[in-house]
């Protein structure tokens, strides 16, 4: 019987590596993209959901089309991650194993670039390569792409969200003109459409599915609770799905370092990816993620790309990305190779608004759902063990050496007690933290009313909607804006910064062309405007002070009070588990804000009592986090 990647064109010694990878049939984007791509005459766009083989089918007409007698660079694979460029660098290896002479480099900032230039200078077939450190290797003279026939564009739309504009730009400049041009991108963008106008002519373009829309096998969820409990939301879905294996997405490098150091003292297996960790502190976290060994992973966007893991059950978006089309990448995590999974949004009742958008965007409606009581997942916790233990593999010749002395222990026992008890040295641990544990789903007043500040925020009142501080806030004038480069993360880490307040102090912020508004606590408007008597910015005086809009009425909107991560902390319980956690009242500092560490301003604002607070506007670390890969990445603009 044929082979149906031999159907394809695919040569047997590719075929039988991928049928050893476990491979039986192409996917929906690859059985399309594979014989148009065989032929190599035409540039190409491919639009297909992360999850669905794009590797694949650009990988093996690659292996098709290369010429492996010549180690000279024949193909170039730009990626925006580490992660994704390492993934894609093993899959083509294993790929063309049986392929003699086949060489795959991966370059990517982080790691040693002179072992990246010794691999080159050994010989070459594929780069596979981040913008950042293959323009640092450009820029040494290291490498030769004149031989270069194909140039794939992997995950385009994330490559110009992170603005690697320029880089592809300089990059592409160094490859012959002649050369076919691959684009492969989930979503598809007005910047994506203008990459393919610019540097292809006349393309073929497939689509699986409708542009933008996310997976089928996805179910998507929603959760609104008050912002001060999200997290203790997030230890219910988890304490309520005991075989959990996801992915937590949060906006910032911060803020995702703070939610998995409260899983982690909490007492789930947990662990965070962000920028900020070295390659060997990422490889070692993916490492224990792809091995199983760690229940939940905290990731950021940027630091979220590539992950590459089979069986992922349910993604969960703590805080929603601020850009829309990113949220079908995040919830691509899961349900990949066919599988399904469950992605889920924990949110206020300010942000139904944006879920709205969101299906309008994937084509799917999310299902409204109830955040479980404590008798729930109680329930769900005694049931889930009690399932383990009837499935359990027993070892029969390792524990029947100790078993006269275990029925020794429990002879006078009957066999409900032995039950009971069993259950309960679990069960009771649940029970205890979960009794009295209150209603998180907020009333239907509450959504109304934030329904309506999400309306007034957008500006569907008219123009002086969004005018005035909050009762308790006072509204600031600040002589910064975006003419300035500043997002709103930005200018939330500048505030705090110079300012000396917490993140936690802040409310909306209003960015215009020269200058802003900031919402600050009124307790600590004085102590924020003295501080920023003698502050610079680009040589000039900056200027903050009262605006004198007139304060909106009071509404109700919750605050937040004295913890975002509040809620439901009591009992105490430690150590590793992989099924929940039990808390302990902790009102540790928690950070809010984004950074610009590309002006070498350190990302901060502050510590507050337990608040996470989501602030609106992709912080600058979020959106160029790729571009700092490494060391060898940092790439300033003027």
């Amino acid at each position: 019987m044929i082979n149906p990647f031999s159907k394809l064109g695919i040569s047997d010694d590719v075929v039988n590596a991928v049928k050893e990878l476990g491979f039986e049939n192409p996917t929906p984007i690859q059985e399309q993209a594979i014989p148009v791509l065989l032929e190599g005459s035409n540039d190409f766009v491919g639009l297909a959901q992360t999850g669905t083989g794009k590797t694949a089918a650009f990988g093996l007409p690659l292996l098709e089309l290369i010429d492996f007698k010549s180690n000279k660079p024949q193909a170039l694979i730009l990626c925006p991650t580490r992660e994704l460029c390492l993934q894609i660098a093993n899959d083509i290896r294993n790929f063309s194993k049986n392929k003699p002479n086949a060489s795959v480099v991966a370059v990517y900032g982080g790691a040693n670039i002179m072992q990246q230039l010794r691999e080159i200078r050994n010989g070459v077939q594929v780069v596979v390569a981040t913008p950042g450190r293959m323009l640092d290797i450009i820029g040494r003279k290291a490498i030769d792409f004149s031989n270069v026939k194909y140039v794939v564009l992997d995950e385009a739309d994330e490559m110009l969200n992170m603005g690697f504009q320029e880089d592809i730009n300089d990059i592409l400049s160094t490859t012959p003109d002649e050369k076919k041009t691959w684009l492969f991108s989930a979503t598809m963008p007005p910047e994506v459409r203008r990459i393919a106008k610019n540097y292809m002519e006349n393309p073929t373009e497939l689509t699986m599915g409708t542009k933008n829309t996310g997976n089928v096998n996805i179910e998507h969820e929603y959760y609104v609770v008050r912002a001060r409990d999200k997290y203790a939301a997030l230890k219910r879905i988890v304490d309520y799905n005991p075989d959990i294996f996801g992915v937590v997405f949060c906006k910032t490098k911060m803020d995702t370092q703070d939610v998995a150091e409260h899983l982690i003292k909490d007492g789930y297996n947990a662990d965070a990816l962000h920028g900020d960790l070295s390659q060997q502190q990422r490889d070692k976290v993916m490492k224990r993620f792809r091995e199983r060994s760690m229940q939940l992973l905290i990731a950021t966007d940027v630091a979220a790309r590539g992950i590459d893991v089979n069986d992922v059950t349910h993604v969960i978006n703590f805080a929603l990305p601020d850009e829309i089309e990113s949220y079908t990448h995040r919830s691509g995590r899961t349900a990949r190779a066919g599988k399904t999974g469950t992605s889920i949004c924990i949110i206020n009742s300010k942000e139904l608004g944006k879920i709205r958008q969101i299906e309008k965007i994937i084509g799917k409606k999310f299902t409204k759902a109830d955040l479980p009581t404590g008798f729930d997942v109680c329930e769900k916790q005694l049931f889930g063990l009690i399932h383990r233990v009837h499935n359990v593999e027993v070892n029969e010749e390792q524990i029947g050496q100790y078993m006269s002395r275990i029925n020794d222990e429990f002879a006078d026992l009957s066999k409900e007690e032995i039950i009971k008890k069993f259950a309960s040295l679990e069960f009771n641990r649940f029970l205890e933290y979960y009794q009295n544990a209150p209603d998180l789903n907020i009333s239907a007043d509450e959504r109304e009313r934030g329904e309506r500040g999400d309306r007034r925020e957008r500006g569907e009142r008219g123009e002086r909607g969004g005018r005035g501080a909050e009762a308790g806030y006072s509204r600031l004038f600040i002589n910064v804006g975006s003419v300035d480069d500043f997002t709103r993360g930005d200018l939330l880490s500048f505030v705090c910064n110079h300012g000396r307040i917490s993140g936690k102090s802040v409310g909306k912020i209003d960015l215009k062309g020269v200058f802003s508004f900031v919402e600050v606590e009124s307790a600590s408007a004085e102590t924020l405007m003295a501080n920023f008597k003698d502050v610079q910015y680009n040589g000039r005086e900056v200027r903050i002070e009262v605006s004198g809009d007139a304060p909106r009425s009071s509404r109700g909107g919750d605050r937040g009070g004295r913890g975002g991560f509040g809620g439901e902390r009591r009992g105490g319980y430690g150590g590793e588990r992989r099924s929940g956690g039990y808390g302990g009242d902790r009102r540790s500092g928690e950070r809010s804000g984004s950074g610009r560490r590309d002006r070498g301003e350190r990302s901060g604002g502050g510590n507050s009592e337990g608040g996470f607070r989501d602030f609106s506007g992709r912080s600058r670390e979020e959106r160029s986090g790729g571009r700092r890969e490494g060391g060898s990445d940092r790439r300033r603009r003027s």
